[in-house]
């Protein structure tokens, strides 16, 4: 999923995808793969971002994931079951998420402890 407001917002502030691959320390073809989605962006990243472009992470961010989910029922019966398609409220995958960056956070920060 391409980051329309990422793009928009490095576009708008007049730097390059060379800019910003050399912040992040990868080269221009990586950095580009991750602003069309076809790479996640990593919770630091982000933050570099942000700061590079000066703007909080909400102004640029854009989930990685879909609002859907396939899930295979496996009822008890004589079928072969069902395919189901729901839909995830967009809040609910937001809050997944934040837990998911503090989790990362945390475990980066033990690392750093350990050593």
């Amino acid at each position: 999923m391409e980051k329309k407001l990422l793009i928009e917002t490095r576009v708008k502030k007049g730097f390059t995808q060379q800019q910003m691959a050399d912040l992040l320390i990868m080269d221009v073809s990586n950095y580009n793969r991750k602003e069309k989605g076809s790479i996640k962006i990593r919770h630091d990243e982000w933050e570099k971002l942000s700061k590079a472009l000066n703007v909080k992470i909400e102004e640029i961010y854009e989930s990685d994931e879909s609002q859907y989910v396939v899930f295979k029922d496996n009822s008890v019966g004589n079928y072969m079951g069902t395919n189901n398609i729901y839909s995830i409220p967009e809040y609910f995958l937001d809050m997944q998420r934040k837990y998911v960056d503090k989790l990362e956070r945390e475990i980066e920060e033990l690392k750093k402890n350990r050593k």
